[in-house]
């Protein structure tokens, strides 16, 4: 029996086993506590279970229409308003995808060909990259430096040329916790008119903020017609394993997104759709829940840095997201990786944020911690973490 000889898109073979499967991985056979990938360690709010029971019993077993059930779409258009300072039109601007990473997917096949470039601003969340290259487009990398991790028109200018079809933002940002000031957004939104370029905006953190409210770039003039909104359920309601996305983009755009859509996943799961639909319906009505969360991420984002401070790391403390960034090379290794592969066979299991960068331009300083957990894991990470000083951790080889 011969075996296949090219089994792998050449297009994917650069990106190997993703860095959240290695860690996770990893920290299942250390028995290490999880504080890589980014998913809550707790269950979803009770009127949000609710929902998603109700739904299961109420005659929303079958197919939805494509872009998402009516009462979804309505619910996502009325909750975005908030952000995006306008209402979408349900019905022509508004398609629900199986969480955030497909609606990144459908938006870039659907309107990119083979050879168009995208600026990808790093570190950045690792499918961007991938799906630029499913998409047979070409990425143009662009490294924040940091520990500020800030948009200059310097840094940005030289990524864009007559090729160029798209940049991809994320803010609140994932790994940085960067929230991208109105200076910040003035420079890609200047960029992405110049150019007649379209705005990827992942607004996916959109509620987990500290200093200030987000706000989108689809609000600054000229903007609304060139921008698609990305946006999820999985983090502000604590149901990443629902899949339950979105995007957001005028009439044109979104034609071309579905048209991509229907060959991905068709529609997602029409329960969970019911159950989004209610859930964002509720907490339009009533805001405490939304208060609630941000109250309860501050309190999780300042124990994560107690911990990390008198451990003796050096952080990057988050605008927003629930992500912190601390300092490997300055804690005594010699990069992010070996930090990492030493810390899950102690016992806490983070990602090494080199992972979030173009390859052969990597900023191998960062360890990325997930603070979306509950204090007794929490608690029990900083048990092993001031196990031994940090520094006889960085003695340690690989």
């Amino acid at each position: 029996m011969t075996s296949v000889t090219h089994p792998l898109n050449a297009r994917l073979a650069p990106f190997g086993e993703s860095i959240f499967t290695t860690m996770s991985r990893l920290a299942i056979e250390h028995k290490a506590v999880n504080l890589g990938q980014g998913f809550p360690d707790f269950e979803p709010p009770a009127f949000v279970r609710d929902a998603a029971l109700r739904a299961l019993g109420g005659g929303f077993s079958q197919y939805s229409r494509a872009f998402g059930l009516p009462e979804t779409t309505s619910a996502i258009a009325r909750y975005s308003k908030r952000s995006i300072a306008f209402e979408p039109d349900p019905d022509r601007e508004v398609t629900v995808t199986a969480g955030c990473t497909e609606a990144i997917a459908a938006v870039l096949l659907g309107t990119l060909n083979a050879g168009d470039e995208v600026v990808i601003l790093d570190p950045s969340y690792d499918s961007y990259a991938a799906c630029v290259a499913m998409a047979g487009a070409v990425a143009r990398r662009v490294r924040l430096e940091g520990p500020a991790f800030r948009i200059t028109e310097q840094l940005l200018r030289p990524a864009f040329s007559s090729k160029t079809r798209a940049i991809l933002l994320n803010s609140p940002h994932n790994p940085t916790g960067r929230m991208f000031d109105s200076d910040e957004y003035a420079v890609a939104a200047r960029l992405a008119q110049e150019f007649d370029c379209l705005v990827l905006s992942d607004e996916v953190y959109d509620e987990i903020t500290y200093a200030r409210s987000h706000t989108s770039i689809a609000q600054l003039p000229g903007m609304r017609d060139r921008t698609v909104v990305l946006g999820s359920m999985g983090k502000t309601f604590s149901c990443t394993g629902w899949k339950i996305g979105w995007t957001i983009a005028p009439p044109e755009i979104t034609r071309a997104i579905r048209g991509a859509h229907q060959f991905l996943t068709f529609c997602a799961p029409t329960p969970l759709q019911k159950a989004a639909a209610d859930a964002l319906q509720q907490v339009c009505d009533d805001g405490s829940y939304l208060n609630e969360l941000r109250t309860a991420y501050a309190t999780r984002r300042a124990r994560m840095l107690g911990i990390l401070s008198d451990v003796g790391f050096e952080c990057v403390p988050p605008e927003g997201s629930y992500f912190i960034l601390a300092n490997a090379q300055a804690a005594g290794w010699t990069d992010d990786v070996s930090a990492a592969k030493v810390l899950v066979g102690k016992g806490v299991a983070t990602i090494p944020a080199s992972a979030f960068f173009d390859p052969n331009d990597c900023d191998r300083r960062w360890l990325r911690f997930a603070f979306c957990k509950q204090e007794a894991t929490m608690a029990l990470a900083e048990s092993r973490l001031k196990a031994h000083p940090l520094s006889a951790f960085a003695k340690f080889a690989i």
